[in-house]
């Protein structure tokens, strides 16, 4: 019920972005700004500007993440308090098997961006964000069986990394459009949080909390990518190669593992001011390399191998643009994204739904 409410919500609700107006197949329809001139809205760095032009954004984000999998299997709370071995095992107070275990997270995103383009070859990109996690577990009591201690909540918020970057136009005809994607993430956000937890020995100590719980990556990163996208008579399509490469170990002696991601969407104009959207990305993610030594719990989430995997998931999406009246030229946006595959470095919690809105404009 939930995955089918959520993709009613993606065919009746709006979102944003906004681009630069050429008179070209690709931007007009019919003498029309077309709605699906831009991307998907999951998808960053899609569209360029005209020389001058000024840009304006901002989306919100949400996804869920719940139950563990190791692999392709999932595993109960109950098999991972009783199976899985506790890597710190041997460090006092650290039992021989996980007996934390988390079993649903939230993590939403605020994200403020603006575009300027220099010249019609390069478009100038920034955007900030600020973000809230939380995430649900079930601590077992003691060192051994699955009596059930109690369940307990940690947060975090924040100001998240912000990410610069530069738009190339590689080449663009009527119906053509390629660009190279090369931005730099900035490590703004904490990687040293800390909340209360509930340990299998009924203690209640604040600690730091696992790496899934900070806000940042705490290194400079790097973000290549190339965009291309086509558009002919009601149809666009397009495709994104995007990637995190991480440049060092951060200052607590670890870096988050490398990413890389490819999409491919399709289109369709309903009418020149609203289009519909398909989309289907592959994601690769390594494991977290180094440690902090600040981070040690009975928990999948403070050990460094449990992170990352294969994934492929499916989004549908509705764009729009005001063509006329007070708002004209506002875009609005959504898409919603549900898991089609996931072949995980576990244990890890399974994602579940997520959602993207937003607004934009043009200058």
């Amino acid at each position: 019920m939930k995955k089918l409410l959520l993709a009613g919500v993606c065919a009746s609700s709006l979102f944003a972005f906004a681009e630069t107006v050429q008179a070209d197949s690709i931007n007009l329809h019919n003498g029309q700004l077309r709605a699906d001139s831009h991307a998907p809205i999951g998808i960053m760095g899609d569209h360029m500007h005209k020389k001058g032009e000024w840009m304006l954004s901002y989306r919100y984000g949400r996804m869920d993440m719940k139950d563990n999998r190791d692999g392709t299997s999932d595993l109960s709370p109950e098999e991972i308090a009783t199976t899985i071995p506790n890597r710190f095992f041997g460090t006092p107070g650290q039992p021989p098997t996980l007996r934390v275990v988390p079993t649903k997270m939230t993590m939403e995103m605020h994200m403020i961006g603006g575009m300027y383009a220099p010249s019609d070859v390069y478009t100038l990109m920034v955007m900030g964000s600020y973000v809230k996690r939380e995430m649900d577990h079930i601590t077992f009591q003691g060192g051994a069986g699955t009596t059930r201690l109690g369940e307990f909540t940690t947060k975090s918020s924040g100001w998240g990394d912000t990410k610069v970057g530069s738009l190339i136009r590689l080449y663009e005809d009527k119906t053509h459009h390629v660009h190279l994607n090369a931005g730099l993430s900035l490590p703004t956000g904490s990687i040293t949080e800390e909340d209360d937890v509930l340990t299998p020995m009924n203690a209640r100590p604040t600690l730091r909390m696992p790496y899934a719980m900070q806000l940042g990556s705490g290194t400079y990163d790097l973000l290549p990518g190339i965009t291309y996208a086509g558009a002919k008579d009601k149809f666009g399509w397009g495709t994104q190669y995007a990637g995190v490469i991480r440049m060092s170990e951060n200052d607590e002696n670890y870096s988050l593992g490398n990413k890389h991601q490819l999409s491919a969407w399709g289109s369709y104009l309903i009418h020149p001011a609203v289009s519909v959207s398909g989309r289907i990305t592959a994601e690769k993610e390594s494991q977290i390399d180094g440690i902090d030594t600040q981070i040690v719990a009975p928990v999948q989430t403070a050990d460094p191998d449990n992170f990352g995997g294969k994934r492929v998931s499916a989004s549908l999406g509705l764009n729009t643009v005001v063509p006329d009246g007070v708002l004209k030229g506002h875009r609005f946006s959504v898409e919603g994204t549900l898991p089609v595959y996931q072949n995980l470095n576990g244990p890890q919690m399974k994602r579940d739904t997520a959602v993207m809105f937003g607004w934009s404009k043009a200058f």
